[in-house]
C-alpha cells in the first residue's frame, strides 16, 4: 500500500508537495473552525441569561461568551446598553469568520495547482510525442498521461470534501451569528424592563 502511495505521489509531478501542504493547512484550519463554532451550553437563551445573572453560567462556547460579556458590559453601562453591548457582540460575530478566508482559498487554488499538473503533464506528453520517444525512463506518453490526470486527481480529492466541510461550518457558523443577534436584543430588552422595575 505504501509503495502504491508513493508511486501515485511521484506520477503527479511537482503538484503533489504543494498539494499535500495545502491538504495539511485545510484540515488544521477545519478543526480549528469547528473547534470555535461551538455553542456552549444548551436551552434557551433566556435561560442561559438567568444563569448568568446569578453567576452561574460557565462560558463554554460562542454563544455562552458573548451572553457573559454582553451582560457584563450591559451591567457596567446601564444607560448605554445597546450600543456598547453591540460593540462587544460585533467581536463576537468577527471572531465566528476565522479561518473561513483561508478555507475559501485553499478550496479555490488546490484544483488550479491539480489543473497546472494536468497542462505539465499533457506538454510532457506532447513533447514525447513530437520526438516520438514513446518508451523513456521518465515513462514517456504513459508517464505525461499518468501525471496529467493523478495532479487533477488529487486537486479535486483537495477541493471537494473541502467545500462540503466548509459549507457545513458556514452553515454553523450563520446560526451561531443569528443567536448572537438573539442575545443583543435579549440583553437590550432584559436592562430596559430593569430599568424601567
Amino acid at each position: 500500500m505504501l509503495e502504491h502511495a508513493l508511486e501515485v505521489w511521484k506520477s503527479g509531478g511537482f503538484v503533489m508537495p504543494p498539494l499535500a501542504i495545502a491538504t495539511l493547512i485545510l484540515w488544521w484550519t477545519l478543526g480549528k473552525r469547528l473547534a470555535l463554532l461551538r455553542r456552549g451550553q444548551s436551552g434557551p437563551l433566556r435561560a442561559l441569561l438567568n444563569q448568568a445573572e446569578m453567576g452561574k453560567l460557565q462560558p463554554s462556547g460562542v454563544v455562552d461568551q458573548a451572553l457573559a460579556d454582553g451582560l457584563a458590559v450591559a451591567q457596567a453601562h446601564p444607560t448605554q446598553v445597546r450600543a456598547r453591548v453591540q460593540l462587544v457582540l460585533d467581536d463576537a460575530r468577527q471572531s465566528l469568520k476565522n479561518g473561513s478566508r483561508t478555507i475559501v482559498l485553499i478550496v479555490a487554488i488546490a484544483p488550479l495547482a491539480g489543473l497546472l499538473g494536468t497542462v505539465t503533464g499533457m506538454i510532457e506528453t506532447f513533447d514525447f510525442l513530437a520526438t516520438m520517444t514513446l518508451f523513456s525512463r521518465s515513462g514517456g506518453i504513459a508517464g505525461g498521461v499518468s501525471q496529467a490526470l493523478v495532479s487533477t486527481q488529487a486537486g479535486l480529492a483537495v477541493a471537494i470534501p473541502g467545500v462540503i466541510a466548509g459549507r457545513l461550518l458556514a452553515m454553523k457558523q450563520d446560526r451561531l451569528e443569528l443567536e448572537i443577534d438573539e442575545v443583543e436584543e435579549l440583553l437590550a430588552v432584559h436592562m430596559s424592563h430593569r430599568a424601567a422595575a
